[in-house]
């Protein structure tokens, strides 16, 4: 089982961006799916984008998101990146990527692997 690595999060106030980051190691990177999904205290979790294997050449956002949030990925960097644009104060939540064997999928149950996630925090 590989691994996944989140990275990037942090403080910002409401209208800014940050771009995550996602690392995976042990793994042939471009076989899985990725997703980004996200957690606030008291909140089940939520999608945030999915990307497909391969080139990405598909993604998904739901409609809270489309339009703010891009997916990407970069296969020879192992990586896949969530950049957030325009941050709202309930954008804030632990956000975590994860990865699926399938070639698309929006079911969390789907991603059998999971990162450690990373805090974003965007103030008012």
């Amino acid at each position: 089982q590989g691994q996944l690595v989140e990275s990037g999060g942090g403080l910002v106030q409401a209208g800014g961006s940050l771009r995550l980051s996602c690392a995976a190691s042990g793994r042939t990177f471009s076989n899985y799916a990725m997703g980004w999904f996200r957690q606030a205290p008291g909140k089940e979790r939520e999608l945030v984008a999915t990307i497909s294997r391969g080139g990405g050449g598909s993604q998904y956002y739901p409609d809270s998101i489309k339009g703010r949030f891009t997916i990407s990925r970069d296969n020879a960097k192992n990586t896949v990146y969530l950049q957030m644009n325009s941050l709202k104060p309930e954008d804030t939540a632990v956000y975590y990527c994860a990865a699926a064997t399938t070639y698309s999928t929006t079911d969390p149950n789907r991603f059998g692997s999971w990162g450690q996630g990373t805090q974003v925090t965007v103030s008012s």
